[in-house]
């Protein structure tokens, strides 16, 4: 079994940083002390940014949507953001529902398939991701409560860190190659009319 951080030890990580006692629970977010809410708000606002980025592990690569009776397409309720896998068709998020740009509508006649982004709670993050949040979070914690930029530019060191090996983890677990880019294969020469077995 994974030992993973608990969000309550990324708010008491964040109250570190900043020389703050830690806190035993974050269930009751009324009780809470003004800084432990904070940190709390703030480690939540961070996880949504930085899952907005495009990432594998948060990320859905064929999801077929298909129009309710009203011909509209409504969006997953944890999707952060899509793309039509077709590049003929334009759409973007509108409130709830897909938008098709190209003809300026939100009615569809037929179903569309999108790769999409979608927000993970806390505890379906892995690891590498909850390090470099809880890092990225105590920074921007740290400015707002205290403002100190020696704290901030020790914070960010590990942030870099961070990010570098979320990046790295992300990178490993989505098995990409630089052929996997049709322009690049072309580049470097790679044109093959046969199926590798």
């Amino acid at each position: 079994m994974a030992i993973l951080t608990t969000q309550l030890e990324a708010v008491n990580s964040m109250l570190a940083h900043i020389g703050e006692a830690p806190v035993s629970t974050i269930s009751d977010a009324v009780a809470l002390p003004v800084s432990a809410s904070t940190a709390l708000a703030t480690l939540n606002e961070v996880s949504k940014e930085v899952q907005s980025e495009d990432w594998h592990f948060n990320s859905i690569p064929k999801l077929t949507l298909s129009p309710a009776g009203d011909k509209r397409i409504g969006v997953p309720q944890d999707a952060i953001t899509l793309d039509a896998i077709d590049k003929n068709i334009d759409v973007t998020m509108r409130g709830n529902y897909l938008f098709d740009r190209k003809n300026n509508t939100n009615l569809f006649d037929g179903d569309v398939v999108v790769r999409v982004s979608v927000y993970l709670p806390w505890e379906e993050l892995y690891e590498q991701a909850r390090r470099y949040i809880v890092l990225r979070a105590s920074r921007i914690f740290q400015a707002r409560l205290v403002g100190s930029k020696e704290l901030e530019s020790l914070i960010a060191r590990d942030e870099y860190q961070a990010r570098a090996r979320l990046e790295d983890a992300d990178s490993s677990h989505s098995d990409r190659t630089m052929f996997d880019n049709y322009d690049v294969a072309i580049r470097i020469g790679v044109n093959r009319n046969y199926q590798l077995s």
